[in-house]
């Protein structure tokens, strides 16, 4: 009995010792990755990669659209005959005015053989009928004036008009005239509008 009482605290100390000399459980322990909760694994486009955008559709040129071979401003004509023909002259009833390309009222004069007139021939190069088309004459890059032509224009069909213009047009200076398309209605209903339309000389919307 008393041999028993005495080693207890022997065992006791012997078992403290041993302890504190083992490793830390939480020492040797290593860290368990990180792991993506049920609920963001489960998402359908936890994994799928980002979509890619789309791509921007180029904008249609007026080149794409109508050729000009002939465009000449003339200020003291007396002009007829050439094969050019009156274009479309504004309805006596309002006035000579129509909202152009550039949201402004704008006023064309009729074709008067006395008056300043444009001659322009083209040809509908695209592959839709078009029934309303408004040119801008375009000198050294500046819009000098503007006139509308209305009708049924079928593609390759070669158009030869006469429009009339406002004196301010003139004079024209040095440059090549320019006919440029700014708007066009096409027989299904569709529209396009110049995505480069030129910058304007503010005097075009001043009627004499």
């Amino acid at each position: 009995m008393f041999l028993q009482r005495a080693s207890a605290p022997v065992l006791l100390t012997t078992f403290l010792i041993a302890a504190a000399s083992a490793p830390s459980v939480a020492q040797t322990a290593t860290t368990a990755p990180a792991m993506a909760s049920p609920a963001a694994m489960a998402s359908p486009g936890a994994m799928a990669p980002a979509p890619a955008a789309a791509p921007t559709a180029k904008p249609v040129m007026a080149s794409q659209l109508i050729h000009v071979s002939t465009c000449h401003p003339s200020l003291n004509l007396m002009q007829s005959g050439g094969g050019y023909y009156g274009g479309f002259a504004p309805a006596p009833f309002v006035g000579g005015y129509w909202g152009d390309a550039y949201g402004v009222g704008f006023y064309q004069p009729p074709v008067v053989t006395s008056d300043p007139q444009l001659a322009i021939d083209y040809k509908n190069i695209s592959t839709k009928v078009m029934k309303h088309i408004e040119f801008g004459l375009v000198v050294n890059g500046i819009l000098r004036a503007e006139v509308q032509d209305a009708g049924t224009f079928s593609p390759q069909a070669e158009i030869k008009h006469r429009f009339g213009i406002s004196k301010n047009v003139f004079p024209i200076q040095s440059g090549l005239p320019v006919c440029a398309p700014l708007r066009i209605t096409f027989e299904d209903g569709t529209k396009w509008r110049n995505p480069r339309l030129p910058p304007k000389n503010h005097n075009i919307y001043y009627h004499p």
